[in-house]
């Protein structure tokens, strides 16, 4: 099942970071706090971009050996996938799990596939697998991924649409998405309604803490203030 928030809430989350969304959710669904995120290192593909969010696209890949099915099957099959990622709700973020043995021996993101993806309304892709043509990706399209590489190799599109895990992320149709240099955090609609002033309770602890280590002279005494301060905060 899809689920759908309001274009206010999409921008809302996309004003902050992967980190600060990860703080919030923390306080707002404690029982997420180790698991709904990646786990493992993602190169950004551009660091400098901001935050994407949007509504998971999923697949899986392989690369290291050719596809079985024939090849107006595959063509098909890519096509049928292509009309997935462009169905609405958009904007989408497309997570992709590389199930080969060796994950990103080929690559499936590059130059081609980033300027069809951003032109059917996906802001970016989180893969294990690899990435490639670095600097002829699509302007504004981040992707994430395992590793980079030279080749495309046998890569194929295997299944779409299903339940996938990249890098401990746990990822479904229709998910919330939230990434960026730092990696990727699924949000639970439930989340949303207080996730705001989580965020806003966590910055105001997080002051306290700061604007003491930070000012000329810092000592542990004005440190354990400030810690119970922001553990005051409620």
């Amino acid at each position: 099942m899809v689920h759908t928030i309001s274009t206010d809430q999409l921008a809302f989350l996309a004003r902050y970071d992967t980190p600060t969304i990860c703080n919030g959710l923390e306080l707002v669904m404690p029982e997420r706090q180790a698991t709904g995120f990646t786990t493992e290192h993602l190169f950004p593909a551009n660091p400098s971009l901001p935050a994407m969010v949007g509504y998971a696209r999923t697949a899986t890949i392989r690369a290291m050996d050719a596809a079985a099915a024939s090849a107006a099957e595959m063509r098909e099959r890519r096509m049928n996938y292509y009309d997935y990622v462009a169905a609405e709700p958009r904007p989408t973020v497309v997570v992709i799990q590389d199930i080969d043995p060796r994950p990103g021996f080929g690559a499936f993101w590059g130059e081609v596939q980033t300027a069809v993806h951003k032109g059917l309304g996906a802001m970016g892709g989180v893969t294990n697998g690899s990435i490639r043509d670095l600097d002829q990706l699509a302007p504004g399209f981040q992707l994430l991924a395992g590793k980079i590489g030279p080749s495309h190799a046998y890569v194929h599109l295997v299944e779409f649409g299903g339940q996938v895990n990249v890098f401990g992320m746990t990822v479904r149709h229709g998910d919330i998405i939230h990434a960026d240099r730092h990696g990727a955090v699924v949000v639970p609609e439930a989340a949303l309604g207080g996730l705001a002033a989580a965020i806003d309770k966590v910055a105001r602890r997080e002051k306290l803490i700061l604007d003491a280590a930070r000012a000329p002279g810092f000592t542990t005494a004005q440190l354990k203030a400030a810690m119970k301060g922001a553990a005051d905060i409620h």
